[in-house]
C-alpha cells in the first residue's frame, strides 16, 4: 500500500483519509482519550438500547455482505465498556474445505498491524525506554537515508506519523523482490525525500524501521517485544509477529482473490520484513483484548498494560493526512492511527488493513460510546470490514443506516486492483520497428536501489533476472528497443504491464521507476 502509483494513493484515500466515511475524518489532539467532540463539548450520552440494536442487527448485516460480495470468510468482534459482548465467525477458512470461521481462527491483518505496534511502543514509552521523540539512530545508529541532516533528526514519531519525507511505501517493492527486512531498511537511503515534516506519505518500511529502533532499545527483537509487551499480558495467546506462527496455526485463514467472478485461494503474503508495519495475525477474540486495553487507555482487566499518556498521544492528531473540501473537514494520523470524527461529532480511531494477495481488516473505536467494533476477511480488498463496521456505528449514533457504504467503499477500492502500466489495454504497433541483435542487449546491468539486473538470452528470446533470489521475467518485444514484460504479486495487480526501454549502456524497467529509479546501468 505510492505517490507514485494511482491506485495505491486511491487506496489510501479509501483507507486512511475522510474522503468516504466520515469515521476515519480527523480529531483534535487532545480530544481522543476524552471522547470529546472537537469543539470541546461531551456527545450526549446514546441510549443503551440503542447500542444493543446495533449489536443485535450484526448477524444480518454480515450475512447480507457476504451474500453481496461471496468473500469467503471473516470474523467479527465488539468491546463494550471494556467488555467482549459479541464475537463471532463467518462462512470458511479456505474456499472447499468446509472448515468454518469461529471467533479463535487467525487472521493476517495486514495494516492492522501499525496501531498493534504503536501500542508496543506506547508501553516503551511509558517504562522510559524511549520516548516518541527520540530519535531511530539512537537504537538503530546505522539507519541512513538521503539527507544526512534528516537522518540525524528523524524520530520514532516522525516515522509512526508518516512523515519522515519518504516516497511513499517506500520499500515495498524491494520486498516483492525478496530482500529481508535490514537490506530494504538500508536501502532506503537511494530514495529521494520529501520536504521532512512538512507532507504525508504512507510507508510500510519507515514505521518498520522506527519500531526496530524501539526493539534495539529494549534488547530483543520486535516479535518478542511484541509478546512481552502486549500480547502475553492481554492474553492474546493465538497473536503473533512471525509469519511461521501464523503458517503454523491449525485454525487460519487463508487469503483469497478473485478470478472472474470466483473466489480461489491466493499465493498468499509473507510479511515478516515489514512485521511492525503488516505481519501480525489474530483472530477477533484476541483483537477484543487488544480493543478493551485501548478503550481503557491503557487498563485491562483492572491492570496498567500502557501509560496512558503515551498512548493517548499516538491516538491524537500529529499529521495532516488531506485537507479539507467538499464539506468534509481534515484528515489526520496520530502514530500508528487513524484519528477523526464520526458524522455525528464524536472522536473515533481507527484502521484498515489490505493484502492484494488476500486480505482486509479493520477496526473503529468511538471512545464516547465506549463501543468499538473489529472485522477480519480472508478476502482481497473490496471494502467488506469497512462497510461493516461504518454500518454498524450507523446503527450505534443515528439507529439507522445513514449512507450506502457498500457502493461507496466498493467504488473507492476498486482502482487499487487495476493493472499498471502504460501499456496496459494497448494494442501492439502494427509495423513494429525491429528490435536489435539480442546480444546486444545482454549483460549485468547496476543499480543502488534494486540491485544487480541480469539480462540474458533464453530460447531466442530476453529475459530478466532481479532480485536477491531472482524473480525472472521473459521479456516480449513491443517496438525498437522496447520490450514488455509481465508480473504478479503484493504491488502488482494481474494484468501489469511493463516497459523495458533499452538504450546505448541502460534499461529502464517502467514498473520499477515508480520514484525515478528505474534505471540500470550495464
Amino acid at each position: 500500500m505510492t505517490r507514485f502509483e494511482q491506485r495505491r494513493r486511491l487506496l489510501r484515500t479509501a483507507l486512511l483519509s475522510p474522503i468516504s466515511a466520515p469515521l476515519f475524518a480527523p480529531l483534535f489532539a487532545p480530544l481522543a482519550a476524552r471522547g470529546k467532540s472537537p469543539h470541546g463539548t461531551q456527545p450526549p450520552p446514546i441510549p443503551a438500547a440503542q447500542i444493543d440494536d446495533a449489536i443485535a442487527q450484526l448477524d444480518p448485516l454480515v450475512t447480507a455482505q457476504m451474500t453481496r460480495t461471496g468473500v469467503p470468510g471473516l470474523a467479527v468482534a465488539v468491546v463494550r465498556d471494556a467488555r467482549t459482548v459479541y464475537e463471532k465467525g463467518f462462512g470458511t477458512r479456505q474456499v472447499g474445505s468446509g472448515q468454518p470461521v469461529d471467533a479463535d481462527t487467525v487472521f493476517q491483518l495486514a495494516s492492522l498491524s501499525k496501531p498493534i505496534g504503536a501500542s508496543v511502543v506506547a508501553r516503551q514509552v511509558g517504562l522510559g525506554s524511549v520516548t516518541w521523540d527520540t530519535t531511530v539512530r539512537a537504537h538503530l545508529p546505522w539507519f541512513t537515508l538521503s539527507d544526512p541532516d534528516v537522518s540525524n533528526e528523524v524520530t520514532i514519531a516522525d516515522l509512526y506519523a508518516h512523515r519522515s519525507g519518504l516516497p511513499d511505501h517506500a520499500g515495498d517493492r524491494l520486498e516483492d523482490l525478496g530482500y529481508g527486512q535490514t537490506e530494504i531498511l538500508q536501502r532506503l537511503r537511494y530514495l529521494p525525500l520529501h520536504p521532512f515534516r512538512n507532507v504525508y506519505f504512507y510507508t510500510n518500511f519507515g514505521l518498520t524501521a522506527a519500531a526496530e529502533s524501539v526493539a534495539a532499545a529494549a534488547g530483543t527483537d520486535w516479535a518478542s517485544l511484541s509478546e512481552q509487551a502486549i500480547y502475553r499480558p492481554l492474553g492474546m495467546s493465538r497473536t503473533s509477529s512471525r509469519y511461521a506462527d501464523f503458517a503454523s496455526r491449525a485454525n487460519r485463514a487463508a487469503g483469497h482473490v478473485k478470478t472472474g467472478d470466483r473466489w480461489v485461494l491466493g499465493p498468499g503474503t509473507r510479511p515478516d520484513a515489514q512485521a511492525p508495519a503488516g505481519g501480525v495475525s489474530a483472530s477477533v477474540n484476541d483483537m477484543a483484548k487488544w480493543l478493551a486495553m485501548m478503550l481503557g487507555l491503557g487498563m485491562f482487566n483492572g491492570r496498567r498494560i500502557v501509560d496512558a499518556a503515551a498512548l493517548n498521544a499516538a491516538i491524537s492528531a500529529q499529521m495532516q493526512t488531506s485537507p479539507p473540501g467538499n464539506g468534509r473537514p481534515a484528515g489526520h494520523y496520530g502514530y500508528g492511527f487513524n484519528v477523526g470524527t464520526t458524522a455525528a461529532g464524536r472522536a473515533s480511531y481507527s484502521h484498515s488493513g489490505a493484502f492484494a494477495l488476500g486480505a482486509a481488516t479493520n477496526f473503529v473505536a468511538v471512545p464516547s460510546t465506549g463501543v468499538a467494533i473489529v472485522v477480519l476477511t480472508n478476502g482481497y480488498p473490496i471494502g467488506v470490514p469497512e462497510t461493516i463496521t461504518a454500518q454498524f456505528f450507523d446503527l450505534v449514533q443515528f439507529g439507522s443506516i445513514q449512507r450506502d457504504w457498500a457502493a461507496l467503499y466498493a467504488a473507492a477500492l476498486l482502482p487499487m486492483l487495476k493493472p499498471e502500466g502504460s501499456l496496459v489495454g494497448a494494442r501492439p504497433p502494427a509495423a513494429p520497428l525491429p528490435a536489435r541483435a539480442l546480444s546486444t542487449y545482454i549483460g549485468t546491468y547496476h543499480n543502488d536501489y534494486y540491485g544487480p539486473l541480469q539480462v540474458s538470452e533464453q530460447n531466442g528470446a530476453l529475459a530478466l533476472a532481479i532480485g536477491p533470489v531472482p524473480t525472472i521475467l521473459p521479456l516480449t518485444h513491443w517496438d525498437g528497443d522496447v520490450f514488455t514484460f509481465s508480473l504478479v504479486n503484493e504491488n502488482a495487480a494481474p494484468g501489469t504491464i511493463s516497459k523495458a526501454s533499452f538504450l546505448s549502456d541502460r534499461v529502464t524497467l517502467e514498473y520499477y521507476d515508480e520514484a525515478g529509479l528505474g534505471t540500470f546501468v550495464r
